[in-house]
C-alpha cells in the first residue's frame, strides 16, 4: 500500500493505517530504536510506543515522507528511553554515536530556543546537502540511525579507519560551518 493511502487511513482513524505502517516500516523503526538502545525488548517497546505517537500525530500532521516521519518518531521515543535508562544507571550501547556528535549540536529544549532550533535545522540541511553521496550516507547512518562504524564500513566496502577518518573530517567541517554562521558550541 502506498504512503498516501496509509496517511488517508490514519486521517479516517482506521487502525488499518497503523497495521500498514507496521508491515511497511516496522523493521526500519526497530532498527533505529535498537541502534540507540542496544536492547531488543526496549527497542520493541519503543516501536510500539511510536505507533501510538503516530496515531496521535496523524491527523493533524500530514507528513511529506511517511518513512522519515515514522523513523523520526521512533528515534525520538528511543532517545527518551535512552536518557531514562542512562539516568537510571542502566547504560545501553548507543553511547558512542550520541557522544561523538553531542559536542557539535546544541540540544536545548526550551520554548525560547524553538526559533534557533529551526534556524539550526536549516543550516544542517544546507550543510548536509553539500555532502557527497557516500559521506551523506556515512553521516546519516552513524548519527541518525546510530549504526555501528563496522556496519557502515562493510556496506560501503571501506575500512573502519576510513569511515572514522571521514566522520572526523565531517565533524570538523560541520563545526567550522556552524561557527562561521554564528552557531557557537
Amino acid at each position: 500500500m502506498d504512503d498516501l493511502r496509509i496517511i488517508e487511513l490514519l486521517f479516517e482513524r482506521s487502525e488499518l493505517g497503523v497495521e500498514q505502517i507496521s508491515k511497511k516500516y516496522g523493521n526500519a523503526m526497530f532498527t533505529v530504536s535498537y541502534n540507540i538502545l542496544g536492547n531488543p525488548e526496549d527497542a520493541e517497546e519503543c516501536v510500539n510506543d511510536s505507533y501510538l505517537n503516530i496515531w496521535n500525530s496523524i491527523p493533524p500532521t500530514r507528513p511529506n515522507s511517511l518513512y522519515s516521519f515514522v523513523c523520526r518518531i521512533a528515534r525520538n521515543v528511543s532517545l527518551t528511553r535512552y536518557k531514562h535508562n542512562k539516568a537510571a544507571k542502566r547504560d545501553r550501547s548507543g553511547d558512542a554515536g550520541l557522544e561523538e556528535i553531542a559536542d557539535i549540536i546544541p540540544s536545548g529544549v526550551s520554548i525560547s530556543e524553538e526559533i534557533e532550533r529551526e534556524e539550526l535545522t536549516n543550516l544542517l540541511n544546507t550543510w548536509l546537502g553539500k555532502l557527497g553521496r557516500d559521506n551523506l550516507y556515512i553521516f546519516m547512518r552513524r548519527y541518525w540511525y546510530m549504526d555501528k562504524v563496522s556496519d557502515i564500513a562493510e556496506n560501503l566496502r571501506l575500512t573502519e579507519a576510513a569511515v572514522y577518518l571521514r566522520l572526523d573530517r565531517m565533524k570538523k567541517s560541520l563545526y567550522k560551518y556552524l561557527s562561521e554562521r554564528g552557531v557557537f558550541i
